[in-house]
């Protein structure tokens, strides 16, 4: 499947670019990175790390916006570390990012190959946002469209009822959903993480135990997410919200529950970043597919037999 990546990048986001580049479902063609978990620069850093350990050094990576369409920029690094990577003091990558703006190649990609690319968001919603104010027809240049984004619950990880991408910059989430339709856009939000993609103490064992250099990278990686989901969403172990929201992308067969629906975001403080959901008769038409389940045991198959294989460097 050929991937045009949009990534935040901290330590979930890594694990999902070692699905999409080294599970063999997958083909990235470019990686755009935005302010999100971490400043921009950070992000486009941890990206290509986590490239080089999966063996796809020949991706492109191109930064984006570093803050929010109308907000300063509220990291997640209470979360993910200071560097997004659980500060376990990750090396530099080898190489560096391209010169070309994350928005100007989300625009550019489709066009010179239409109805081909599949768009994963694992990110605040900044970069497609902004490509989408320059061309509003942009996703039906996509094959589709899927995005790690909201909690359609309405139980939330970054306030009482709101998910950390789209509370970061709802405002742009807002955008993306005025322009979805749901035969080309699905979100995968919080609440299939929190049921269908908790890594507990046994599979952080498992993982552990793998022995492989991605196995380890990223059991490591998610070192200060344990902690806070510990303390904060009081799972039984992280959760690995992107690598879901990835799996889903990659093979649409792991999805066992699903529903079109009407959705807008507010944008007010007081309720930042939560998902209204229209199920009434009277309902505007839905403008969205939302991923409501997963399969928790095929999508740990997936990580687990990604991340036991050493890639080749390509």
């Amino acid at each position: 499947m050929p991937l045009i990546i949009d990534t935040d990048t901290g330590s979930d986001d890594a694990v999902a670019l070692l699905l999409a580049a080294a599970s063999g479902l997958g083909d990235i063609r470019a990686v755009t990175t935005v302010a999100g978990n971490v400043p921009v620069a950070t992000a486009t850093r941890n990206a290509l790390i986590s490239l080089e350990v999966a063996g796809a050094t020949h991706v492109p990576v191109h930064p984006g916006c570093e803050r929010p369409m109308l907000r300063e920029l509220s990291s997640a690094q209470h979360v993910h570390g200071e560097d997004g990577m659980g500060d376990i003091g990750l090396p530099d990558p080898a190489r560096t990012a391209e010169h070309g703006h994350a928005v100007d190649a989300l625009l550019d990609w489709p066009r010179r190959h239409p109805g081909e690319l599949t768009l994963v968001t694992l990110a605040p919603l900044t970069n497609i946002a902004a490509a989408l104010l320059r061309d509003r027809d942009l996703f039906t240049r996509y094959r589709h469209v899927y995005c790690m984004a909201g909690a359609a619950d309405t139980r939330g990880n970054i306030s009482a009822t709101a998910e950390f991408n789209v509370w970061a910059d709802p405002e742009a989430a807002s955008i993306v959903l005025q322009a979805a339709t749901p035969d080309k856009v699905t979100w995968i939000g919080w609440d299939v993480s929190r049921q269908d993609a908790v890594m507990t103490p046994a599979d952080q064992q498992h993982l552990e135990q793998l022995g492989t250099p991605m196995a380890h990278f990223a059991h490591r990686i998610n070192r200060t997410v344990s902690d806070w989901a510990r303390d904060v969403t009081g799972l039984a172990g992280y959760d690995l919200p992107d690598p879901v929201a990835m799996a889903v992308a990659l093979d649409p067969g792991l999805i066992t529950e699903q529903e079109e629906a009407h959705v807008e975001v507010a944008v007010s403080d007081e309720a930042r970043g939560q998902m209204i959901i229209d199920r009434r008769v009277s309902a505007p038409p839905p403008n969205v597919t939302l991923v409501r389940r997963a399969s928790e045991s095929g999508f740990k198959k997936l990580l687990f037999d990604t991340c036991a294989t050493t890639p080749k460097s390509a």
